[in-house]
């Protein structure tokens, strides 16, 4: 049904195809338990260091292609995909699942206190009748083994988990077991977007793949993490000169 393709992006895999909701939308309807991770430069060059992040990213059913970097890392081996932001294809999923006749419960986890609640009144009020349980990512031990039984009761059939990566894709991986008919996201500051917290990149820069410049705009203090990005271009550009 689909036309899909698994891609090598330095030690770990993308997947590359034009349908990921559809994709997704048909391995809820079979009930298919789903691990999605959103793939950038800075996550490639972390899971070059940390075995356990690459052995996380190439075991989970889909990899998506987020970031600018990951797209020119494709296309300087002549693989011409188009972006899928996180973002966007949890929009899709949620717009669509927020549809359905029959109930599908979604929950959102992760981000400051008060913020995955906002950004579930957000879709609240943009598609009426979506069935969204929220908690925050600052739970005590004692709150978080109570959460895992309300997962586990509830049963929600789209998780999207807030907690930055790759923190959220490893606490995914532990517990997903709680809801095995269920798609897993890691959003990352999804949830502060939705809830107003913070502000989209504006069309230009969503164009010409410069979110990342808007990003350091707006959060500065992340100019060290985004050292990535040039020692991912070098990586990207050393692994054609010297193969």
């Amino acid at each position: 049904m689909f036309d899909t393709l698994e891609y090598p992006v330095l030690n770990v895999k993308v997947h590359l195809f034009d349908e990921y909701k559809q994709w997704l939308i048909n391995r809820l309807e079979n009930k298919l338990s789903t691990h999605v991770i959103t793939l950038n430069a800075e996550m490639a060059m972390l899971a070059e260091n940390q075995p356990e992040l690459a052995n996380l990213i190439n075991k989970v059913e889909l990899v998506i292609p987020d970031g600018a970097g990951i797209i020119l890392y494709l296309s300087l081996r002549g693989t011409k995909q188009q972006r899928c932001p996180g973002i966007d294809l949890a929009a899709s999923l949620l717009a669509e699942l927020g549809k359905l006749e029959k109930s599908c419960p979604i929950c959102f986890y992760g981000g400051e206190p008060g913020i995955a609640q906002q950004a579930a009144q957000f879709w609240r009020k943009k598609v009426p009748g979506i069935d969204i349980m929220t908690n925050h990512g600052y739970l005590s031990p004692e709150e978080e083994v109570q959460w895992q039984k309300t997962l586990q009761e509830k049963q929600p059939r789209l998780v999207l988990v807030a907690l930055g990566a790759p923190r959220q894709g490893f606490w995914i991986d532990n517990h997903r077991h709680l809801c095995p008919h269920a798609i897993w996201i890691g959003v990352g500051g999804s949830f502060d977007i939705w809830a107003g917290k913070k502000s989209l990149a504006p069309e230009w820069f969503r164009n010409n793949n410069l979110e990342w410049l808007y990003r350091l705009y707006q959060e500065p203090w992340r100019w060290r993490r985004m050292l990535a990005l040039p020692q991912f271009l070098w990586r990207s550009l050393s692994t054609i000169l010297y193969n």
